[in-house]
């Protein structure tokens, strides 16, 4: 079982996985674990306490956005800082970095394609990495070459943030967006053919709480080469029109970690902030563990404390999760 390749890995029945998982294959080759807790939400626990302002998030559209998402309806860019002007943009950052900010996520509502139009922004973007010696992230949505050229040839990001769906489905009757997963797939070729930093995120269940088009999703994810790939999952949000759906069980999510550590055995695999916090909060994140990932936002305080026993080494950021390719890559060094 220990070498079971990816399309084996996602064929096994929950039990099956279960047990693949509780035989640490990929746990062993953990020799340290990072969690992460920007500044979005309060964090604060035995292991950490993170401060509210070290890394924004910000959008650029305030609370528009043309999708208008079945699971979203725009409602997570209520949660950032609203800005719709380059100027705005670098005045916020510019009192932000008065504030103690670090960095920042800079993102927002799609525009009817599916992009966040941030090609005017770029040239503020860039003035606001180097001037304010911020660490800065960018989530575009879809991207063509021409976007991604101007954010290498201006070093605005440090990196790329981009959902990936390997669902037509999902794409249009979710997202209700017109376009196809060879979409995605050029938005992926434009970031690998610019040589940005890029990282890939996957939605498990996005699709009503059900798998669907995921592994589809890591397979075009495989045939390029991100910094990280992040994993999350569909949470309900109130006053949308899947508000009452259930979200994906534990297990759905760490199948797809384990497939993506088995396709990508050298790539940082991250369990992001966006996932459910019920009372199976504390499962997720030790399968995730199980399966390979190599961190973890926002974590259940029992998966800390079950990474101490297995002897990894812990560190704690306040920075977005997408950093953990610079902080492995760092602690390699040393």
């Amino acid at each position: 079982m220990s070498s079971l390749s990816a399309e084996s890995i996602w064929t096994l029945n929950p039990q099956e996985l279960v047990n693949f998982l509780d035989c640490k294959v990929f746990a062993q080759k953990n020799s340290e674990i990072h969690f992460y807790a920007p500044s979005f939400k309060y964090c604060k626990n035995n292991f950490f306490n993170s401060q509210l302002e070290t890394f924004p998030s910000i959008s650029i559209t305030g609370t528009n956005c043309a999708l208008n998402c079945k699971h979203c309806a725009g409602r997570l860019l209520n949660t950032m800082h609203h800005t719709f002007t380059p100027n705005d943009l670098f005045e916020l950052c510019y009192k932000l970095k008065q504030d103690g900010a670090m960095g920042c996520l800079i993102s927002g509502g799609c525009l009817p394609n599916g992009s966040v139009p941030i090609k005017p922004f770029i040239p503020t973007i860039a003035q606001i990495k180097h001037q304010l010696d911020f660490t800065v992230f960018v989530h575009t949505g879809l991207i063509n070459l021409e976007t991604a050229v101007l954010l290498k040839q201006s070093e605005a990001t440090d990196a790329v943030l981009i959902d990936i769906i390997g669902s037509k489905e999902t794409i249009n009757n979710i997202y209700q967006l017109n376009a196809t997963v060879q979409d995605y797939a050029k938005s992926l070729e434009a970031l690998q053919m610019t040589h940005l930093n890029f990282i890939p995120h996957i939605t498990v269940g996005l699709n009503k709480g059900h798998l669907d088009g995921e592994y589809n999703a890591l397979q075009m994810i495989s045939q390029t080469t991100p910094a990280a790939v992040v994993i999350i999952a569909f949470t309900p949000i109130p006053k949308t029109e899947m508000a009452k759906t259930l979200p994906p069980q534990p297990i759905d999510i760490a199948r797809v970690i384990a497939t993506a550590r088995a396709m990508l055995p050298k790539t940082p695999i991250i369990l992001g902030c966006m996932r459910p916090k019920n009372v199976q909060h504390t499962i997720t994140d030790i399968l995730a563990l199980k399966a390979g990932a190599n961190a973890i936002a926002f974590p259940n305080k029992t998966a800390v404390e079950y990474a101490k026993t297995q002897g990894w080494t812990t560190t704690f950021s306040p920075y977005c999760c997408a950093k953990i390719f610079t902080d492995i890559n760092y602690n390699k060094k040393q």
